[in-house]
């Protein structure tokens, strides 16, 4: 039922960011793969020239974990189309057995807050973008605690 839903949920943001014509200074949307600490997919959306509504879809634990994420967006000079940025969200998602410390589950439900820092660049002539991001989470409902050991690097598709 988790599953399902998250996937609904992430239809829904890829058909928004396709719709709405919001531009950013550098691109409006970036759909890609994240690779880290855990792997999936993701959906950046731009709604002001600096401010980003990203969402990740990515497997942890043989089970799968849905981000949400506002983002703040900060120009660097000194490179042309880099940018750092800062910003939270929330997950849920669902992990399954042997994905704990306790390594008593035979699957759980897990909901928790995010917060995120990185780097991201767009090249000037491609439609190819590159983050490399920290996300640490706390997970508030079932293995309630921090998770501060997710950094990855995402690529992505831009239009």
């Amino acid at each position: 039922m988790v599953k399902k839903s998250m996937i609904v949920v992430f239809a829904l943001m890829m058909g928004f960011g396709l719709l709405n014509e919001s531009k950013a200074q550098t691109y409006a949307t970036g759909i890609g793969l994240r690779a880290g600490v855990s792997n999936g997919l993701t959906v950046k959306h731009f709604i002001q020239s600096n401010v980003a509504l990203e969402g990740i879809l990515h497997s942890r634990w043989r089970g799968l974990v849905l981000t949400g994420l506002y983002e703040v967006h900060k120009d660097i000079r000194e490179v042309r189309g880099l940018r750092w940025f800062y910003g939270g969200g929330a997950h849920i998602g669902s992990w399954n057995s042997g994905n704990t410390v306790k390594r008593d589950y035979s699957g759980t439900t897990i909901v928790g807050i995010d917060g995120i820092i990185g780097l991201d660049f767009k090249f000037a002539d491609a439609p190819i973008n590159l983050s490399l991001d920290y996300k640490p989470a706390f997970n508030i409902i079932n293995d309630a605690g921090f998770w501060g050991d997710e950094v990855a690097l995402s690529i992505r598709f831009t239009f």
